[in-house]
C-alpha cells in the first residue's frame, strides 16, 4: 500500500517497525503508539492503518522538525499606532504606606519571595555536555566524515567514508529494533534503540549482522559497509533524540 504522508495516516507494510516508521517520519515512536493505543511491545500488522497525529487537536504540537511557527498577521495583531488608534495611557503606580521591618525580617521575607517566584535552575554549557555525552558514545567505524549534520539543507546525519566490506559497529548498548532495507533512501539498515530518548541508526550496508530484537554491546560489529554509486563506500550514520534528528558530532568522541 502506497504511503499517506499528505493525509496523517501510514498503512503498514511487510517489514514496517513501529520504531522505522516513526524514524521515517521524524517522529516518536512512543507518539505514535499513544495516538493509536498501542502497547508495549508496539507489534503491528500489514495492513494496519496508523495515525500520525493526536486526535485530540488541542494536545497537537509541532510534530515535524522541520516546521516552523506561523506569524499572525491579521488585523488584531496590528499595534494601536497601525489601526489609527491612540496607544491607551497605563495606568499609575500607586503605593501604600507599609510598616517598618528590622533589615533581617526584610532581607528573610525577599529571600522566601524571590525562592518562590524565580526558581533556579542549573544547565550544562554546551562543551559539558559534549564531553558528558561523549563517554557514552563510540565512532561507528573509522574514517572520513564527509557529509556534515544540517537539517535545514535535509541533512539528518553525517556520512563516513570508508572501504566496502569494512566493519560497522553499534556505537553503544541496545536493542536492534529494525533491520532491513524498506526505508526508502537509506539502502540495507540498523536502527538500535538504547533508551526511550535515544536511537541510532546505520545506513548503506553491504550486509546486516544482526536481527531485530537482538541485544547488542558497544563496539558490537553489527554490519559491513556497502558502496553508495558513484559516492564510494560510506556509511550514513545518524542520532535521534525523542524521534527527532540530532547533530552525531556532539555525542561521539572528538577522535574516532
Amino acid at each position: 500500500m502506497p504511503q499517506t504522508r499528505d493525509t496523517g495516516y501510514h498503512h503498514v507494510r511487510s517489514g514496517d517497525t513501529l520504531y522505522s516508521i516513526a524514524f521515517d517520519y521524524g517522529l516518536d515512536y512512543r507518539e505514535i503508539a499513544r495516538w493509536n493505543r498501542i502497547i508495549s511491545p508496539y507489534r503491528i500488522y500489514p495492513g494496519q492503518q496508523l495515525s500520525l497525529t493526536p486526535s485530540d487537536r488541542k494536545s497537537l504540537k509541532s510534530l515535524a522538525y522541520y516546521s516552523k511557527p506561523v506569524e499572525d498577521k491579521s488585523i488584531r495583531a496590528w499595534k494601536p499606532e497601525q489601526r489609527g488608534e491612540s496607544p491607551k495611557p497605563q495606568a499609575r503606580l500607586t503605593t501604600t504606606p507599609t510598616k517598618k521591618r528590622t533589615p533581617s525580617a526584610s532581607r528573610a521575607t525577599a529571600s522566601r519571595s524571590a525562592a518562590k517566584t524565580f526558581p533556579i535552575e542549573r544547565t550544562e554549557s554546551p562543551q559539558n555536555q559534549k564531553v558528558t555525552a561523549s563517554t557514552k558514545w563510540r565512532w561507528p567505524t573509522t574514517g572520513k566524515v564527509v557529509t556534515r549534520f544540517a537539517l535545514q539543507k535535509g541533512k539528518k546525519g553525517i556520512d563516513i567514508q570508508g572501504q566496502a566490506g569494512q566493519m560497522v559497529l553499534a556505537t553503544a548498548g541496545g536493542q536492534v529494533v529494525y533491520s532491513g532495507k524498506g526505508l526508502i533512501g537509506y539502502g540495507n539498515m540498523v536502527i538500535i534503540k538504547h533508551s526511550d530518548t535515544y536511537l541510532s541508526a546505520y545506513g548503506h550496508n553491504r550486509r546486516l549482522l544482526v536481527g531485530e530484537g537482538e541485544q547488542v554491546k558497544p563496539g558490537q560489529k553489527i554490519a559491513e559497509m556497502g558502496q553508495r554509486s558513484k559516492s564510494g563506500s560510506i556509511l550514513h550514520f545518524e542520532i535521534r533524540k525523542n524521534g527527532r534528528p540530532v547533530d552525531p558530532m556532539r555525542y561521539l568522541p572528538t577522535k574516532n
